[in-house]
């Protein structure tokens, strides 16, 4: 087997494997009972195997339904084995995940969404975004940021704006472009955590109905808050807005060429750690088409060291252009 390249702190080892080793590790499995689900990740047939029937109410949560007559195009395999440590063995000819000891949904989903996108930027040339992104008023804005500086906070945060709608908290697609970049969205719910209600009230009834896994973290409808009209497929982006949280940093926000913003990007892995493949081939696909996005772009740099009302402020002055 070969290690997968990763410069960044991985939550979880990826090894990649050939098409014989997942056959045998399908044959080697295969007296398992698990719960089967094929779901719609942005046109892509993704089946998920797990014995987990918590994995599986919050899967389905997650993700659009697809017929169980589609053929899948990628498959996620959850396997428990006692006292080993959490690893995916990925197999990229026939896109098929193996994940080993995962109790965390969030990086499950993730894993799907990555399969998907591996799926889609070798046949589609469609591309990947670790990132939120919402419409207001016809707008598009963008959140990308490294683990635990903000995006989801901000993201919801945003969304109470007026004429503020959803695309994604988490991950969308962007289509081949001439132009200004447009994000499609991939995920029917979203898996939120329960302190966004601490750090906006007008959640507090959402958290409260909410059934949370062990991670203290639930898959929510935000349109039982929002309303029907809430979240929505699709928008054109126009600003992108880069998280980091430095205390020693006095700067609260700057806009940023793009360049600077890629520099940022590619020194902190794409703010993505769910890349599965990271050969040569890949990185340099995703730095061109970053490049790219971020040429069509406004882009601010804003470091949310201080409370979430305080870098709620700074962030829609960006946007306004204040």
């Amino acid at each position: 087997m070969e290690s997968a390249r990763y410069h960044g702190p991985m939550p979880y080892e990826v090894k990649i494997i050939t098409p014989e080793e997942k056959d045998r590790l399908y044959e080697y499995y295969s007296s398992i009972n698990f719960f089967s689900i094929k779901s719609e990740v942005y046109g892509c047939c993704i089946k998920l195997l797990t014995t987990d029937r918590q994995m599986k109410e919050m899967w389905e949560d997650n993700f659009y339904t697809m017929s169980e007559n589609v053929r899948s195009h990628g498959r996620v395999v959850m396997i428990d084995l006692p006292g080993e440590s959490m690893k995916v063995l990925y197999e990229p000819v026939a896109k098929t995940a193996f994940l080993f000891n995962f109790d965390y949904y969030g990086w499950v989903k993730s894993i799907a969404l990555a399969v998907a996108g591996d799926l889609l930027e070798d046949e589609h040339h469609i591309h990947s975004v670790h990132g939120a992104s919402m419409d207001i008023a016809g707008h598009g804005v963008t959140l990308i940021a490294p683990s635990k500086t903000g995006k989801t906070t901000h993201s919801w945060g945003l969304l109470r704006m007026k004429d503020a709608r959803l695309v994604t908290d988490d991950w969308y697609y962007v289509r081949p472009f001439i132009g200004r970049p447009v994000a499609y969205g991939s995920e029917k719910n979203c898996y939120i955590d329960a302190d966004i209600g601490k750090a906006w009230p007008e959640y507090r009834e959402l958290v409260e109905k909410a059934i949370f896994d062990k991670q203290q973290r639930a898959v929510v409808n935000v349109r039982w808050i929002a309303g029907p009209g809430s979240v929505i497929p699709l928008t054109t982006l126009y600003d992108v807005i880069l998280l980091k949280r430095d205390p020693n940093d006095p700067t609260l926000v700057m806009e940023l060429e793009p360049k600077a913003a890629l520099d940022y990007l590619r020194q902190n892995d794409f703010c993505n750690p769910h890349q599965l493949v990271r050969d040569k081939r890949k990185m340099a696909i995703r730095y061109d088409f970053f490049s790219k996005l971020l040429s069509n772009v406004r882009i601010h740099l804003v470091n949310t060291t201080s409370p979430a009302q305080e870098t709620q402020e700074l962030i829609r002055k960006a946007l306004s252009g204040v």
